[in-house]
């Protein structure tokens, strides 16, 4: 939500003024892009739920398969356009900008979540790490296709995305064991330290 009123609000920031930013067009096209199916979903969820658990459609493996699809025909519409220009040196370069980024995330929000004066749990600092961090590609290309319209090197713009987005996937796989073992062991640390002692005899 804070995506589509500070993208537009970047671009006349940093681009000048409102002739050459269509700040309105912009900021409509993503509140009706975004925000009006997620508003409608949940309306409709409301009265459909009871046949939803009744049937339990297979909504998990749909949203798999679509969101297989985007990013498929993007790295199809990227890597297919002429004037991509990406040679294997830059294509490096922002791999490697982009995993250091997304461990840097991971790495900040942990020590955020697990201050001393946090009141967060270790399953939320899980679940801080992984979902804060995480962004997809059915909302970030539909929102560079709105902002960037038109423009020749949309393709080379949507190059990190494409990166950043597998690179969440191989990371989150290769921490699981880690912070899982991590939030294990903070559980039952927490557990001990919350038993009451048991009285000492005289």
């Amino acid at each position: 939500f804070q995506g589509i009123v500070i993208t537009p609000l970047l671009l006349l920031l940093f681009l000048g003024s409102s002739s050459s930013v269509p700040f309105t067009s912009i900021f409509s096209q993503l509140f009706m892009t975004v925000v009006v199916p997620l508003i409608i979903g949940q309306i409709v969820r409301r009265y459909i739920k009871d046949w939803l658990e009744r049937k339990k459609p297979p909504f998990g493996a749909i949203s798999s398969c679509v969101l297989l699809m985007i990013i498929y025909t993007t790295f199809c519409d990227t890597f297919a356009n002429p004037n991509i220009d990406l040679d294997k040196f830059s294509l490096i370069i922002i791999v490697f900008i982009i995993f250091s980024i997304q461990m840097s995330f991971m790495f900040l929000t942990f020590l955020f979540s697990t201050r001393n004066n946090s009141s967060f749990t270790p399953a939320d600092t899980v679940a801080i790490i992984f979902c804060s961090t995480h962004k997809s590609l059915t909302l970030g290309i539909p929102m560079l296709k709105i902002v960037f319209a038109g423009y020749e090197h949309l393709s080379l713009i949507s190059v990190p995305l494409l990166i950043y987005h597998p690179a969440q996937i191989l990371l989150g796989s290769l921490l699981v064991p880690t912070i899982k073992s991590w939030m294990v062991s903070r559980q039952k640390a927490l557990k001990l330290t919350r038993q009451p002692k048991a009285p000492v005899k005289v």
